[in-house]
């Protein structure tokens, strides 16, 4: 009676151990979407060309899927296939340049789209000249200052020297011309009197 229970026991026992090792079955959808990597979001030409975007997509790198309106403007003005055309013939390291040129001579076109980016390039070409004639006057002005400057210096150099030299003696010139003028006589300031007489005959 013994024996028979512990052999049941044994056996349920490693029933439940067999159940705990074992891992659940798996679902092939479920192994399958968790060795899949996402896939990336396409960029901004092929989001709008509704296209798939693949890893070796040559508008990728310059039309990123943040910014759609950039593609959008060059699209709009050159179209995909000149963009994709242009991009092919240029080397990869002026790549980046052309889409931005594309994209402001885009820009530029909606604007005036008569002149486009050539209007803008005349506009600034006339404030630059502007500019020029403004500086060439003020440069006029800054030299007829420091010339009226010197001549300034010069003057004041000049009345300064006159006045530091010394003064000459002028009381025996005043004296003579004082007898001169009253025939001998030397009239003081106040007409007190002749100060000197001319001397007498006996």
């Amino acid at each position: 009676m013994s024996s028979s229970s512990d052999t049941t026991t044994a056996s349920a026992t490693t029933t439940i151990l067999a159940t705990k090792t074992t891992p659940p079955p798996v679902s092939p959808s479920l192994s399958s979407s968790a060795n899949s990597a996402p896939a990336p979001s396409p960029c901004a030409a092929c989001k709008i060309l509704r296209r798939r975007c693949t890893v070796s997509c040559l508008l990728a790198p310059f039309f990123p899927p943040t910014e759609p309106l950039k593609f959008t403007t060059a699209h709009r003005v050159f179209g995909a296939g000149n963009i994709i055309k242009l991009l092919q013939e240029l080397p990869e390291s002026r790549r980046a340049d052309a889409v931005n040129s594309m994209v402001y001579e885009a820009n530029a076109r909606l604007r005036d789209r008569v002149y486009g980016c050539a209007g803008v390039i005349c506009h600034l070409q006339k404030q630059v000249d502007e500019l020029q004639e403004q500086l060439a006057r003020s440069q006029a002005k800054h030299v007829i200052l420091q010339a009226q400057h010197a001549q300034l210096f010069a003057l004041m150099a000049t009345a300064r020297s006159q006045q530091q030299r010394p003064a000459e003696p002028t009381d025996g010139v005043v004296a003579d011309s004082c007898m001169l003028q009253n025939g001998g006589y030397c009239v003081d300031d106040c007409g007190l009197g002749s100060v000197w007489e001319e001397p007498r005959w006996a």
